[in-house]
This record gives C-alpha cells, structure tokens and sequence, in this order.
C-alpha cells in the first residue's frame, strides 16, 4: 500500500485517529494504514477491503455486529481460517478537550480482540501500557470526545449511503436527519426516561399504599396501649387495695377486740346478777318447804275427820249415777220403740196407698201377648250384651296397645340417647387415645401439644442468647412420688401453671417470648425466677397441721427452681388433698386448721375460706386427669376397654333400637285394626240399645196389667203382719213406760239423800277443801321456786361462765391473729405508709381486689404481651412508617422534580427541533445558493417526514420541484450532497467518514461533489475520511489532503 503524506499537520485535535491496525479483521491478515489530521481519501479496487477500515472504526469504539450492518455476531469478523482478530486503533488525546491526559498522555491506543467465544477492550496510553478494561471507561472516552459512530453524519457506510442519500423516500430522509442532528437519541432518551418515571410514580404510589396498612395496625397498636395502660392503673390501684386490705384485717381484729372486750365486760356483769337472783331463789325456797310441811301436818289431821263423810258421799254418789245411768237409757229405749211402731204405722199406710194404685192401674189396661215380648227382650238383651261385652273387650285391647305403642315409642327415645351417650363417649375416649399415644412417644407434648416442641426447637436455635437456658414446660420436670392416686387432686391444684416456662430476669422473658411468637405459641405464661436462689426451706409451723397431704409433699422434681415456683406462685405447701367431699369439708372449714389456703378433693372439689365466706367449687366438667400420671399404658389400656365397651353398647343398643322399631310397627297395625273393629261394634251397641228400649217401653205396660191382682194380695198380706207387730210394739212399751217411772222416782229419792248428806258435811269439806288448794299452791310455788333456783344454776354453769371463758378464749385468739396480720401486714408495706383507715371491711376490700382482678384477667385476655414491648413495638413500627413516609416524601418531591425537568426538557427539546430545522433550511438553502440554486426543506416532527424543496434558475418562471427525483442526476447528487453537509454543519464530531458516497455519480457531478466536499472538508476543520473506488486524481492538492491507495485483492 502507498503511504505517503502530501503536505505537514494541520492542527491536532483531541480524537482525531492517528493510525488503524487490523489484524485477522474480515479481508485483512494484516492493514497498517496511517491517516492525517484533515482530509483523508482512500481508494482502491472492490474487494480491496476499503469498508472494512470503516467497520473496524465502528467495532473499536464499542459497535455492536449488527449496528455494522456487516455481520450477525463480532467472530463473523474473523478471518477464515484464522481464530482470533485484532482492532488496533490510536487517536491523538491534545488540546483542551483531551481525555484524562495524566493518565493516557497524548495518545490513547484502543485494542479490540476478537475470539471465537468472547471479545474484550483495552485501553491503554501512548507506551502500550494498560490503562482500562471495562466497557464503562471505553463508553466515558467516547460520550466526553462526542464519537458517535451510529451517528450516519460521523460514519456514512455503503449502506447507510444507499439508504438515506439515494433514496427519495421522505421518511427515510426524516429518519437520517433525525439520526444524524441527534434529536432521535434525544427523544429516545426522553421517552425512556418518561417511563421510568411513569415505573417510579406507580411504585411510589405501591410504597404509600403499603404504609396504610400499618398505619392501621399502629392505631390499633396505640389503643393495645392505652387499654394496658389502663391495667397498669387498676394493677397499681389492686396494689394499693392490698396494701390496704392486709392493715384492714389488722383494724378490724382491733374492732373486734374492742367488741369482745365489752362484750366479756357485760358477760361478767351478768356474774353478781345471777348469784344474786339464785340465793333469792334458795331463800324462798326454804321458806315454801317449812310453808308446806306446816300445811301438810294441818291437812292430814283434817283428813281423818272427814274420812267417813267421804266414803259416805260417795257409796251414795255411785247409787245415784247408777240410777240415773238406768233411768237415761229406759227413757232412750222407750224413746226408740215408740219411733219403731211410728214406721210401722206410716209402712202400713203406704202399702194401703199401692193396693189402691193397682186396682186404678188394673181397670185402665188390658191384657197382650206377654210371652212373645218377653222372648223378643230376651232375645234382644243378650245381642246386646254380646255386643256390649266384644266393645269393652276391644276397648280394653285399644287401650292395651296404646299404652305399648308409647311405651315402645318411649323405649325407642330411650335406646336413641343411649347410643348417642355411647358414641359420644366413645369419641372423647379415642381422642383421649390419641392425646395419649401422643404424651407417650413424648411427655413434653403433654403440657402445650406440638406448639411446645416447635418452642423448644426455637429455643435450640436461640440458646446462646439467654443469660440461662429457659426451664419449661415445669409440668416435664415434675414427677407424683407415690403413685398416681392423687394425679387428679394435684393436676387440679397446680395445673394452671404445669404449662408455664421459667426464665431468669426480664430481658431473657422478652426474648422466650419473641422464640414463642416465631413457633406460634400465643398466650405462653412466662414466670421471672431467680435461678439462684437456693431450695426454700418452709418451717413446720407455716404448714397445715394435718395428717392429709399437701400438694408439695406429693411432688417431686431435680430442679430447685421449680419447686421455689410451686411455693411462691403455686402456694403448694398450703394446699391440701383429701380423698372425699366430707373430709374436705372437715378440713376446711369444721377444723379452723391453720395455714390452709386450698382444699382439693380426688372427685375434684376446691373448697376455701376467705374470712368469713365458704366456697365451695364443684368439679370441672369433662376434665380427665392424666399429664402427671406414669401409668400411661394402663390409662391407654382402660380407655380402650371402655371404648370397646361403649361400642359394643351402642353395637347393642342399634339392634334393641331395630327390634323395637319393627314391634312398634307391628303394634301400630294391630291398634289400626282394632280401631276398625271398635267403631263397628260401637255402632252395633248403640242400635241394640235403642231396639232393647222400644221393646222394654211396650213390655213394661203389659206386665203392669197382668201382674196387678196378685200384688195386691200380697201388699194386703204385709199390711196384716205389721198391724199385728205394731200392737205387739205398743205393749212392750206400756211396759217400759212403768219401768222408766219407776227408775225416776228411784234416782230422785237417791239424789235428795245425797244432798241432804253433802248439806250436813259441807263446812267441813269446804276447809278440807280449802286447805288442800293451799297445800297445792303452796307445793307448786315450791316446784317453781326449785325450778328458778335450778334455771338460774343452769344458767351460770352452762351459759354465763361458759360465755365468759369462751369470750375470753376468743379475745386470746383475736390477739395472736392481731399478731399475726401485723406481722404480715408490716410485711406488705410500713403502717406508716398505709394512711387513715377509711372503716372498709376486709370483706369489702377482697371484693374490690377480685373484682379489679378478674378485670385485670379480662383485660389481659386481650392482650397478652407485656406494655414494654408493645411500647417498643410501637416506637419501632413508628420509627420505620416515620421513615418510609420521609422516604416516600422525598421520593415524590424527587420524583415532581424530576417530572418538572423532563416537561422542561421537553420545551427545549421542542424548540431545539424546531430552531434546527430552520437552521438545516438555511444552511441547505446556504449551499445551494453557490450554485445559483435555491430551495427550502419541509420537516414534519409529527407525520415523521422530510421533504426537499429546490428551485433552479433556469426554471424560475416555473414551479418549485418538490421531489428531486425530477431533477437531472447532477442537480440530485448536488442538492443532495448539499443536504448533508448542512446536517454536517449541525453535527460536532473529531472525525467523519463516508464510503462510496459518489458511486451514483458521472464525472461532472463527482467533480462537483468532491470539491464542494473537499471545501467544506477543508473548512470545516475536522478531520474527514472518504472511502471511494473512483479515481480521485481530479482532487486538488493540499497539503492538508492526503490520499492512499489500497492494494488490489488477490485472485
């Protein structure tokens, strides 16, 4: 190849290519090629490899294969035979605009090598030394020298000359314009970056709506809070209440004291009171005795003188009441037979009266045919009863399956909710299997289920973390020491808390509580212990003094702390377990033990005393003993029996159930035949009834008829035997009259003998009398003179020196419970810090403490987490919304800034595209008008097209031609060329290469074209590389142009 120079340098100019080396490159084993600082013309031969310089350019500063327009992929590059190929390009790096010049110097050397699987840039500085590698700095070098090799103004190829310069398609033209002023790139840029923004906007909006929800949650947060806060208050106010309640039972001990003091001051009052009215007693009572004896002695001289009179009146008082006796019942004899024969007069009359109604009743009839109704009535009569005994036996047979029908219905009911009960049974006993085959393989499960095991793992996880491992559940380090009897009492007594975890300080309770959220472990109760404390050590005297056992006596456990808990949390030393109800009760309340907190019974009864109240909690419902039990087979082997049992049961019960259903069936057609059958024979009865009544009515006036006259003899035949019995009667009672005289003047001479006897006696019987009454009224004075003496004894042995001792004995048990609560109240708080005592009764106060505690409990429910974490749940979900918020803030002012400079953007680029569109009118129309030529372009951002407009002079009398197509080959290639340099005069770049743009050309217009070139070229003060095949010997001399022959392609 030639390489000469024609002339010296111009000027040199940052990212002017000084020289390309090719290597393996398309058609090039080897191309050292050399280039000037302004015009450079390389020519030769088709195939010579004159547009590969141009390629090699395009691929040194970072052109993809495809943008080439050459090749598919960069190994396309490769020549064949060859398995790699090297880009050596070297520009100058001088002057103002010179790119990191302590770093490359005054040359930078880019080195593009292409293999068969990879290709890499290296950039490096006038020595050959590496400076770079990444493409970053290869796109830095190119964006600051403004090397723009997509841009068709900075390198035209053979291709882009054919698609822009020689086509009259206006879009096409648009489209190189567009290219080439960069206002594509830009509005690329634009649009891109208005997507992004439209990106950005819709995931702020993402970011806001996002926050919202937690937004919610932190309000709810706030009220989780406040209502915590609340218990915060009530748990202080119970506090308080506590405080005030333990010196309440010492005030009013001390009330009570002061009441039995006074009430011991009035019962020995009663002492002197009491004495006093028992010798009044004694002393009256002495009198009465010496009273009665003086009486006695007078009365019995009295009695032996009026003995005899005595005897006397009374031989002749029984004579007279005997006669009287005798007198009384003659006269209700006589008075009896004298009714007797009045009945028998009156008889007589009415017989005669039913003679003489015959006679009447025999003149009116006549005589019928009485045999013939008396068969019909037999006849009759026994239809009837035949047809009344089938009713009433149909009747009782109705009844009879009846009450079978509701007794099997019954029995049906009964069977249904038996097998329903068995089921029922058989279904929580398989699920207590279940539970149990579970508790086997792992006894952990037993106290918190598979939740458990998942915060164990958790636990494992987190282990290192804890100040002390975590001691939990306390139900798996808890053990019965004899035997399962009283699993049901103690799992009663301290179940609520076998489910607990123990943990050493409130740091590590914060963190158990954080591994029980991560295993989905709600509600975990957590109790802060101190691990070191040693084993509590309970004197005999603070435990119940019973033979029952207590709950901590029943218990065992290798750890300390566990058992620490029972007693501090669970008082398991204070709780006692009896066997049945009435030993409970006895424990509890009969005996007043001492230090006896709870009683639990093995059928599950809670009984205590609080005060003066008794309660007594009956056995929870459905509740089955069995975590603490180490017979778990022999419970599994139970249940399955019982399961077995239930089954078979209901397995019975079904077919009792079917045997019943089909009797009952069977019953319900016999009892609807039978019905039937009733209502027939009901019929049957009411028409035999009515038939029975019209042949009775006819009988009977014909009987009357016939019978008449014989009954008549036989009334007159009675009238007769009566009228003799009364004639009879009548005589007896003559007889009884004269008796009955005689019995009365009898009993009125006995009565005058006994009056003139009691006349004779009555002074001396009236002071017998007399003295006895005294004698009477004196003995009874003394019996309730006794009776006094002995009541008022009574009184003083068994009611006022009893009261007494007792009151006393209450006022020593007051003290030491004075005592006592003192202890314990000095215990809770100082009395100093207690205040006046309002006069509220303890009993007042333990109902203010349980009812603000069960609110407490019912507030917890809701809430189980602790206030400090909530609060620091809160100020941290506070903090990181607080911060999305400012961030999306800052997002959005970011983001309206950002949309205020793209919309200014868009103004300038607006009015830049349209001030260079003017200016490309004017410099195209500059250029024309050296040629006498003038003309305008048309560019329509918004149809996308670019049309020329050129007006020869010649033609001025004619219209402008629109479309050059209609111009001579010459004037095309000229407005055309015209065209580009005014897209050239618009576009800044350190070097511009066109290829084959004159090979449309004659001689004339090359001529033409490469001078105006060559000018503008010269002008411009770029440095220029034309690529052509034609002869370039019409080219004038300059020593600024230089001109290089390639070698011809070999054969």
């Amino acid at each position: 190849m030639d390489d000469h120079i024609s002339g010296t340098h111009y000027r040199s100019v940052a990212g002017i290519v000084k020289s390309i080396r090719l290597e393996n490159f398309m058609c090039h084993s080897h191309l050292q090629i050399e280039l000037g600082d302004s015009v450079n013309f390389i020519t030769g031969q088709n195939g010579s490899g004159k547009s590969a310089i141009l390629t090699a350019l395009c691929v040194a500063f970072g052109c993809r294969a495809k943008g080439t327009q050459r090749a598919s992929t960069l190994k396309d590059f490769i020549k064949t035979g060859c398995s790699y190929a090297v880009v050596h390009v070297e520009i100058k790096n001088q002057g103002e605009d010179a790119f990191k010049p302590e770093i490359y110097g005054d040359v930078i050397i880019i080195e593009r090598r292409i293999s068969e699987s990879t290709s890499s840039t290296v950039l490096k500085d006038r020595q050959g030394k590496r400076v770079a590698s990444k493409k970053e700095e290869l796109r830095e070098l190119v964006e600051h020298l403004n090397i723009d090799v997509d841009n068709p103004c900075v390198i035209m190829s053979q291709d882009k000359s054919r698609e822009f310069l020689h086509s009259g398609n206006d879009k096409d033209k648009f489209k190189f314009f567009f290219r080439a002023t960069l206002l594509q790139q830009v509005n690329e840029l634009l649009e891109n970056i208005d997507q992004h923004l439209k990106s950005a906007n819709g995931i702020i909006c993402e970011l806001e709506a996002s926050i919202r929800p937690k937004e919610m949650e932190l309000l709810e947060l706030q009220e989780k809070i406040k209502s915590m806060q609340h218990i915060e208050e009530i748990t202080q106010q119970v506090q308080q209440l506590k405080k005030k309640l333990a010196w309440s039972w010492v005030y009013d001990v001390d009330k009570q004291l002061q009441e039995q003091s006074a009430k011991i001051g009035k019962l020995k009052d009663r002492v002197p009171t009491c004495q006093d009215k028992i010798n009044h007693q004694t002393h009256l009572v002495e009198e009465l005795r010496a009273h009665f004896t003086k009486k006695k002695t007078q009365i019995a001289c009295m009695m032996e003188k009026t003995s005899e009179l005595r005897r006397m009146k009374d031989e002749l008082q029984q004579t007279l009441a005997s006669a009287t006796k005798e007198k009384i019942e003659l006269e209700e004899e006589h008075k009896r037979r004298s009714n007797y024969i009045e009945k028998m007069v009156n008889r007589v009359r009415f017989l005669e009266q039913q003679v003489r109604d015959i006679h009447e009743l025999h003149v009116k009839n006549t005589q019928a045919e009485e045999s013939v109704i008396e068969e019909r009535v037999k006849e009759l009569q026994h239809e009837f009863d035949a047809a009344d005994s089938m009713l009433a036996r149909l009747k009782e047979e109705e009844s009879a399956l009846s009450e079978s029908i509701n007794q099997g219905m019954a029995e049906i009911k009964r069977i249904a909710e038996e097998i329903e009960n068995y089921d029922k049974k058989n279904r929580e006993i398989s699920s207590t299997i279940r539970e149990l085959n579970q508790h086997q393989s792992n006894k952990v499960t037993a106290f918190g289920g598979d939740k458990v095991i998942q915060l164990l793992r958790a636990l494992e996880r987190h282990h290192k973390k804890f100040k002390k491992p975590p001691i939990g559940p306390i139900g798996a380090h808890v053990s019965l020491v004899n035997g399962d009897m009283w699993a049901p009492a103690v799992e009663q007594a301290i179940g609520r808390l076998l489910n607990a975890f123990i943990v050493t300080d409130h740091k590590d309770s914060l963190l158990l509580r954080q591994c029980a959220r991560e295993a989905y472990y709600s509600n975990l109760q957590i109790i802060i212990y101190d691990f070191s404390r040693p084993r509590l050590n309970i004197p005999r005297h603070m435990l119940p003094q019973t033979q029952h056992p207590t709950t901590l006596s029943l218990v065992h456990s290798e750890n300390h702390t566990v058992l620490n808990v029972l007693v501090d949390m669970g008082n398991a030393e204070r709780q006692v377990l009896v066997k049945d109800y009435d030993a409970g009760k006895a424990v509890a309340f009969d005996q007043r033990i001492s230090n006896v907190k709870e009683v639990y019974t093995l059928d599950g009864y809670k009984m205590f005393s609080r005060a003066s109240v008794q309660t007594i909690l009956p056995p929870i419902k459905n509740f089955r003993p069995r975590r603490l039990c180490s017979s778990i087979d022999d419970q599994i082997e139970n249940l399955q029996r019982d399961a077995s049992n239930a089954r078979e049961e209901a397995q019975l019960g079904r077919r009792s159930k079917r045997s019943a259903e089909e009797k009952l069936q069977s019953l319900q057609g016999k009892l609807n035949s039978v019905k039937r059958r009733r209502v027939n024979a009901e019929r049957d009865v009411m028409i035999k009834t009515l038939e029975l009544k019209d042949v009775e009515n006819s009988y009977t006036a014909e009987v009357a008829s016939v019978s008449s006259e014989s009954t008549v003899n036989e009334l007159r035949q009675d009238i007769s035997k009566v009228q003799v019995e009364i004639r009879e009667k009548e005589v007896l009672l003559e007889k009884f009259g004269v008796r009955m005289n005689e019995a009365e003047a009898k009993a009125s001479d006995l009565k005058a003998s006994f009056e003139n006897l009691c006349e004779s006696a009555k002074g001396d019987m009236d002071a017998f009398e007399e003295a006895e009454r005294d004698l009477t009224e004196i003995e009874e004075e003394l019996h309730s003179a006794e009776a006094t003496k002995v009541h008022y004894e009574g009184v003083m042995k068994n009611k006022v020196l009893p009261d007494i001792k007792g009151a006393e004995e209450q006022y020593e048990e007051l003290k030491r419970l004075r005592e006592d609560s003192f202890k314990k109240a000095s215990i809770i708080c100082p009395e100093s810090e207690f205040g006046d005592w309002d006069g509220s009764t303890p009993e007042q106060l333990s109902a203010q403490v349980t009812r603000l505690e069960r609110r407490i409990q019912q507030e917890s429910h809701r809430c189980t987490e602790p206030i400090e974490d909530l609060r620091m749940l809160y100020e941290k979900r506070q903090r990181k919304i607080l911060r999305k918020q400012q961030r999306n803030k800052a997002f959005r002012e970011k983001l309206d800034a950002c949309q205020k400079a793209l919309e200014t953007r868009r103004k300038k680029f607006q009015r830049n595209a349209t001030l260079i569109k003017r200016q490309l009118t004017w410099l195209f129309n500059n250029h024309l008008s050296k040629k006498g030529i003038s003309g305008r372009i048309e560019v329509s951002y918004e149809k996308g097209t670019l049309s020329v407009e050129v007006k020869m002079p010649q033609d001025a009398s004619s219209g402008t031609v629109r479309d050059t197509r209609g111009l001579s080959g010459g004037e095309r290639s000229f407005s055309t060329l015209c065209f580009t340099l005014a897209l050239h005069d618009m576009t800044e770049a350190p070097f511009r290469a066109m290829d084959e743009f004159d090979v449309f050309m004659d001689a004339v217009s090359r001529k033409i074209s490469l001078d105006t070139l060559v000018d503008f070229a010269l002008a411009q003060g770029s440095q220029w590389i034309f690529i052509t095949p034609h002869d370039i010997s019409m080219v004038k001399q300059d020593e600024r142009i230089k001109k290089q022959q390639m070698a011809a392609p070999r054969s």
